[in-house]
């Protein structure tokens, strides 16, 4: 009877001890589950400062193989001078350490190493937190706002010129007075475009600007601001041609605003393009799937300095050949014409040489496809 009792209560205990055992191994599952597929990366080294463990997200930042990481020494698997000056001092220290580091010219890490104990062991934990997006937009929003105060300075300094020379006695002068009131009445229209394209970014930005879909012939697309601009080119001594392919299929398109664009895109063709020079717009289908409309404006201006290329789409964003070959226009005609096309499933992108010319192109989906 006692002996039955005795291992009714060893089963019991035993079924106990393996419950818990199952309880512990699904936590420590759910655990690893989840340092598995988080963003931030985490590492784990030992009193000897070799990796025990890292995920996958620490092995990305690194940029290291995660299985050939294990046993390794910290300095070889984190490589970066600063990340192991921050180790040593936590080791020596036995503190938290953390900083933002850059690494290159691309990424940007906050890393936090904190020490803790393993029974008489001294272990660390080293956490990579990746701030290169938000360093990306912290650099957006200050090119913003240099390039926003920038372009606003200019047609306010030309105003308040005009208006100090109107009180110095050019109201007296009937044709001087004119002609600088002129002046300023050209200086409030810039400020009134750009303050209207802000506006119209905006609304593409968030959504509010409803785009009215239709079925639209390519011609339709074209002519209009080929038309407008022929004069303008004329004047420069450019010459401007249009090559639309026959048979184009018809594409899903918000006209007036698909016209924004290639007026945009003519526009900068004629101010960067000297006299004597040529632009050439034009159409075809590309052939692989998913079918698509290319518009191209292609001119043998000035071209773009190759470290432009990647930026020449952002708000407010004017090379050097724009500042100083014009310094009309507000920046935010390219940065519209990238929110319009990407509004109707598109791509734009551009392809130049300095001082051979350059080739926007833009993609619209076919109503065939």
């Amino acid at each position: 009877m006692f002996t039955k009792r005795n291992d009714r209560q060893i089963e019991e205990q035993i079924d106990s001890l393996q419950q818990q055992i199952a309880a512990l191994q699904a936590e420590n599952q759910r655990f690893n589950s989840l340092l598995e597929i988080m963003g931030d990366g985490v590492l784990i080294t030992d009193e000897a400062g070799l990796v025990r463990w890292l995920n996958p997200a620490a092995a990305r930042l690194l940029n290291v193989d995660a299985t050939e990481s294990y046993g390794r020494p910290f300095a070889a698997v984190a490589r970066h001078y600063r990340i192991i000056e921050l180790m040593e001092a936590c080791r020596a220290q036995q503190t938290e350490q953390q900083a933002a580091i850059e690494i290159g010219q691309e990424q940007f890490l906050q890393v936090i190493i904190t020490p803790f104990q393993e029974g008489n062991l001294q272990s660390a934990l080293t956490i990579l937190h990746d701030l290169t997006q938000m360093r990306h937009l912290q650099t957006v929003r200050r090119d913003f706002i240099s390039n926003l105060s920038h372009e606003l300075r200019t047609p306010l300094a030309s105003l308040r010129a005009v208006i100090e020379t109107l009180q110095g006695g050019a109201l007296d002068d009937p044709p001087a007075a004119h002609r600088f009131l002129n002046r300023a009445a050209g200086e409030i229209d810039v400020l009134t475009q750009m303050v209207e394209e802000l506006l119209e970014l905006s609304r593409i930005e968030s959504g509010q600007a409803p785009f009215r879909m239709a079925a639209t012939a390519v011609p339709d697309l074209l002519l209009a601001p080929l038309d407008r601009l022929q004069h303008q080119a004329q004047r420069k001594g450019v010459e401007l041609t249009l090559d639309i392919k026959p048979g184009l299929p018809p594409v899903l398109a918000d006209r007036d605003r698909v016209q924004r664009v290639v007026t945009n895109l003519v526009h900068n063709a004629i101010k960067f393009t000297s006299a004597g020079g040529h632009i050439k717009v034009s159409a075809y289908v590309k052939k692989k799937r998913p079918y698509e409309v290319v518009i191209a404006v292609k001119d043998s201006g000035s071209g773009i300095p190759p470290q432009d290329l990647p930026r020449i789409f952002e708000r407010f964003y004017k090379s050097d050949r724009a500042r100083t070959r014009d310094g009309s226009g507000t920046g935010l005609g390219l940065a519209i014409s990238r929110h319009i096309v990407q509004a109707h499933n598109g791509r734009i992108w551009v392809k130049s040489r300095e001082g051979k010319g350059s080739t926007f192109f833009f993609t619209l989906p076919t109503i065939d496809d």
